[in-house]
């Protein structure tokens, strides 16, 4: 499926439910919050599940101003969970050559590879990075 596709599934769609780890297509892909600006205009229930972190705190502040959405409407759409709680809708990602090439990939973690995302250069050499921060800190050297 395109993203095309999705914009166009989800422009049908009466009710929204977005599992994010960041908020990224809602507040900084503009065809997305102009679609996701629209969907709420007409009405449109969405509902977030997000991890606790200050990533999307600050995300979400960004959401609420851009969309112009009340507390209590972020009260309701929004539920927050901690790390553990929000592990069973991660994918699983694999990082190739994150030293020289740096090609990074995400199937879903229960499904035969049915459908696999490439992530575009940028994407893949922050997830690098990322992966690298968390070893270091946990394992205490290099990956």
């Amino acid at each position: 499926m395109t993203l095309k596709q999705l914009i166009k599934l989800e422009d049908k769609a009466k009710e929204v439910w977005v599992i994010s780890p960041g908020l990224h297509y809602d507040t900084e892909v503009k065809d997305f919050s102009e679609l996701v600006s629209v969907n709420l205009g007409e009405k449109t229930k969405y509902r977030y599940i997000v991890p606790a972190s200050k990533d999307i705190e600050k995300n979400m502040k960004t959401y609420q101003k851009l969309y112009n959405v009340s507390d209590d409407e972020m009260e309701q759409n929004f539920l927050l969970l901690p790390d553990n709680e929000f592990v069973p809708f991660i994918m699983e990602t694999a990082i190739y050559d994150a030293s020289t090439d740096c090609i990074a990939c995400a199937t879903p973690a229960s499904e035969d590879g049915l459908g696999v995302i490439r992530f575009n250069g940028e994407t893949s050499k922050k997830l690098a990075k990322d992966f690298k921060t968390l070893w270091k800190r946990y394992k205490r050297k290099n990956p």
